[in-house]
């Protein structure tokens, strides 16, 4: 990843120029409409007998996440003991906003994954060079593999901005705790990140495996989204992600835009260029922050502001070069300098 850019890669994220932050909140639901359209469809399209045959028809494979949230639960509850008194880990209002966004998405990618991802997987397994069945080497093969698809749609997801629409929304907080990694878009399977993943299902694996080991790559990330372990031996930092990396990640200091986009490992991040180590302060957070704690606007925003920026006039190849082009490509020559408009307010790491 060309240093160069650095400066530049956090620019439109949450933002679409300082304008942006100053409209209204009320405005913000007006711009809402469209995602409320959304589940006005969805909701229509998924009747209730429809809707049960989909559940009846699921496999414990499907409900891995939502199995797991009391485990979460119970691990956000003792991180919030142990830092209950230290500034800057827990902010009421934002652990709300990561938990009421974090529960919604459960619940709807489990019925966008049963409706639309398995039958999309199952047609391209049924165009499979081979079948692969699952045993113990075989799955580590695929989880190998999930995470190297997993490293290619996270490095999309912050340079595409049509993926960075999506994938903003989990770096909305300012804050790093397990709630954190809750935060997830509605809109991922809209945006197409399960495409990243058909490689594996067209080269043999069935497609609820290549799911299921995607789940336990996601499950892993939940325990790097914090402040309560430091840096751990050597040979671990070298192999996996670990919080210490992550929290680089979800940094908006120039020197961590855009890095260390491992989910389990960080070995293709250091293969592949964009791997940084945490060494100052981390400011957690978007360059230009979303005001607001609307559960809909925090998960629309940016596909309004993509739609607004491409409203603007030029020609056709210009418009829609936004979905495309790295979330801070603008269209005119007199953009304010891609940095925050207030100096950095780092979050340091507290003592575990």
């Amino acid at each position: 990843m060309p240093q160069a850019s650095s400066l530049q890669i956090g620019v439109i994220r949450q933002e679409t120029g300082r304008d942006r932050q100053a409209r209204p909140g009320v405005r913000e639901q007006h711009r809402a409409i469209p995602a409320l359209l959304f589940s006005a469809l969805l909701m229509a399209h998924f009747s209730l007998p429809h809707l049960t045959d989909l559940l009846t028809h699921s496999d414990w494979r499907d409900w891995l996440l939502l199995l797991l949230s009391p485990l979460f639960m119970l691990f956000v509850a003792a991180e919030w003991w142990r830092f209950r008194k230290t500034a800057g880990v827990y902010h009421w209002r934002d652990s709300f906003d990561s938990l009421n966004v974090g529960g919604s998405y459960l619940v709807l990618d489990i019925v966008l994954v049963l409706a639309f991802v398995l039958p999309a997987m199952d047609w391209v397994h049924a165009h499979r060079l081979g079948t692969i069945d699952i045993t113990p080497w075989t799955f580590a093969a695929l989880f190998l593999g999930v995470e190297f698809c997993y490293y290619w749609f996270h490095r999309a997801s912050h340079r595409i901005r049509w993926f960075w629409c999506a994938h903003v929304v989990h770096h909305g907080s300012e804050h790093m705790n397990f709630t954190t990694a809750m935060r997830q878009s509605w809109f991922y399977t809209f945006a197409g990140n399960w495409l990243f993943y058909t490689p594996l299902v067209w080269l043999g694996f069935e497609p609820r495996w290549v799911l299921f080991a995607l789940s336990l790559n996601l499950a892993y990330q939940f325990f790097v989204h914090t402040q309560w372990i430091g840096k751990l031996p050597p040979a671990i930092e070298f192999i996996f992600n670990t919080p210490s990396h992550h929290r680089a990640h979800h940094g908006r200091n120039e020197a961590y835009i855009d890095r260390n986009y491992g989910g389990t490992l960080i070995v293709f991040d250091r293969l592949f260029g964009t791997f940084v180590r945490e060494e100052e302060a981390v400011d957690y957070g978007l360059v230009h922050p979303v005001p607001g704690h609307n559960l809909v606007w925090l998960n629309v925003h940016e596909w309004v502001a993509m739609l607004r920026d491409m409203r603007q006039a030029g020609s056709w190849g210009e418009k829609f070069k936004h979905l495309w082009a790295p979330p801070e490509w603008r269209r005119t020559r007199d953009n304010p300098p891609h940095a925050s408009p207030s100096p950095p307010r780092p979050h340091r790491r507290p003592a575990a």
